[in-house]
């Protein structure tokens, strides 16, 4: 699980558009061939309260407890707050170093802070899917259990 800060909120910002939303799921597309792992993104313009809680809400209408394995990553935006939250399932936590989520969150947030959602998104997922290959790599009778489109809300 990777705990969230504030993106600066100097950068203007632009909300996501249909071209995007494509590109994002692409990237969830290419990194799920090297993962049995589920990437799951989740958008909103806002996050009202605590933005771990809300993260930790959509993960369980998402992700929780739909993957025969425990292993669901959730990326979570909320745009106009300039917030953001990735929270992995049960196998995903206790497989992995936390290391990793906390280096991903600062890379993350290096193109957030400059109002780069997409790309920050693609950078994430992407790295995500090389990390997980190692530790639940693709199996040939995989079947992709949750959509790979981006969710708003």
């Amino acid at each position: 699980m990777i705990r969230t800060y504030p993106i600066n909120a100097q950068a203007e910002l632009r909300a996501l558009n249909e071209l995007d939303l494509a590109d994002i799921k692409q990237a969830v597309l290419i990194a799920e061939l090297d993962t049995s792992c589920e990437i799951v993104v989740h958008v909103e313009d806002v996050c009202s309260g605590d933005v771990m809680e809300r993260a930790s809400e959509v993960f369980l209408q998402k992700v929780g407890h739909k993957t025969v394995n425990h292993n669901g990553v959730l990326f979570y935006l909320a745009l106009r707050n300039r917030k953001f939250a990735v929270i992995s399932d049960t196998a995903i936590t206790q497989t992995t170093s936390p290391r990793f989520w906390e280096a991903l969150k600062l890379e993350m947030l290096d193109y957030f802070r400059e109002n780069n959602f997409t790309n920050g998104l693609i950078y994430g997922i992407g790295r995500t899917g090389q990390y997980l290959k190692s530790f639940f790599p693709y199996q040939h009778n995989d079947i992709n259990e949750l959509p790979d489109e981006v969710s708003m809300g």
